[in-house]
């Protein structure tokens, strides 16, 4: 279920057809590497193998107005049925790199905040959300995310009166607990169940991006053997007892883990929940970003030298390209800052908002070395 999304190729304005709302472009990079400020990105869909082989999916079961398709462990279908009320599924639209992706989410509050992966929604210029619980569809907005976790928080437009998800206590996981895994796999809008169990805890994996070079560390997951899947990140991780024990994850192509298959990984509701209150609570700094996201307008990936951000593509009209950076140039340090990577500009880019005055020092096409500040715009989500 872990995945990233690839970045457009030497161009940060794709074209082409339209990709199938289950399958996200692995849009890494910089691209909108920061052209979303972001670097690598988990991306919650896309055509992959399952992680695990699982096993067979049961004839679906009615849970309220959705049907829901089971695993053959029975002892874990009323653990599932109580939670699917309490999650959402999530529709993106990924303007800049022409596509859709579609991911899964966990409703907090009655009024509508939700916690999903920050990949799910990463690089989205429209968020749609449907509520399981209620069946009505949602805009929402992002009210921040902390790229080095994989967390986000996302507000519903409008909403009130919905079910929450009952929420347990992932310190008490143990190796060997029987799990289900729920969410949207394959991004169609039914939800699944994929049930395992706890493999090991604690684990470290690093996701890298195969279009930018770029990779980062995911730390003290949940190791499990459930079939979970693209589409399923950001979905509930549920426990025999029918409370939400993780927070899923899965990888698709283009983002890879550096480990094998046959495993999926979620990240604990104790930290989840702790990340979430702190971007409720507007409690900024370290790893969060509270709001907007800032737009410089450049796909990038790591420069041969290993010091700084390589240019691979400009966005016409974008603060990069009002500065005159072009492919071949390499970004060095923002605001003082050294960049000596993409993922280095990705993280600097995040300490940004929208309407901030930055000065980008660079070294163009000639070997020349060039400053000069700019305004950054609103881009899309992470």
């Amino acid at each position: 279920m872990t995945g990233f999304a690839n970045s457009p190729s030497g161009s940060a304005q794709p074209t082409g057809p339209q990709r199938p709302r289950w399958t996200r472009r692995t849009v890494v990079p910089a691209a909108v590497a920061l052209a979303f400020a972001g670097t690598l990105t988990l991306v919650a869909c896309g055509p992959v193998s399952p992680l695990t082989t699982g096993h067979p999916v049961a004839a679906p079961t009615s849970v309220g107005t959705q049907p829901v398709d089971f695993t053959t462990t029975p002892d874990l279908t009323a653990a599932v049925q109580g939670v699917v009320p309490g999650i959402v599924d999530i529709d993106t639209t990924l303007g800049l790199q022409n596509g859709e992706a579609a991911g899964t989410g966990i409703v907090l509050s009655s009024d509508g905040t939700v916690l999903t992966n920050n990949h799910v929604v990463e690089g989205a210029t429209q968020i749609s959300v449907t509520d399981l619980g209620d069946g009505q569809t949602y805009q929402a907005s992002v009210v921040g995310y902390d790229r080095t976790d994989d967390l986000a928080i996302i507000k519903l437009s409008g909403a009130s009166g919905l079910q929450t998800a009952p929420l347990g206590n992932s310190d008490q996981v143990a190796v060997g607990d029987t799990v289900v895994g729920v969410g949207n796999a394959g991004g169609k809008g039914t939800p699944t169940a994929a049930s395992g169990r706890v493999t090991a805890l604690n684990q470290a994996i690093t996701a890298s991006d195969d279009s930018s070079g770029s990779s980062e560390q995911l730390t003290g997951l949940i190791q499990v053997s459930a079939n979970i899947q693209p589409g399923d990140s950001g979905g509930p991780l549920v426990n025999s007892s029918g409370q939400v024990v993780g927070m899923d994850t899965a990888a698709t192509k283009g983002f890879r883990f550096g480990r094998g298959g046959n495993q999926g990984f979620a990240i604990p509701i104790n930290k989840a929940q702790s990340i979430a209150q702190n971007i409720e609570n507007g409690s900024g700094g370290g790893n969060i970003h509270l709001g907007d996201s800032a737009f410089l307008g450049v796909s990038v990936s790591n420069a041969q030298s290993g010091q700084g951000a390589l240019v691979q593509g400009v966005v016409n009209g974008g603060p990069a390209d009002t500065l005159g950076l072009t492919q071949n140039s390499v970004i060095t340090a923002v605001n003082g800052t050294n960049v000596t990577s993409a993922t280095d500009l990705t993280n600097t880019m995040d300490q940004f908002h929208p309407g901030d005055n930055v000065t980008i020092h660079w070294v163009d096409g000639s070997g020349q070395s060039q400053s000069q500040s700019v305004t950054l715009a609103k881009g899309p989500v992470g």
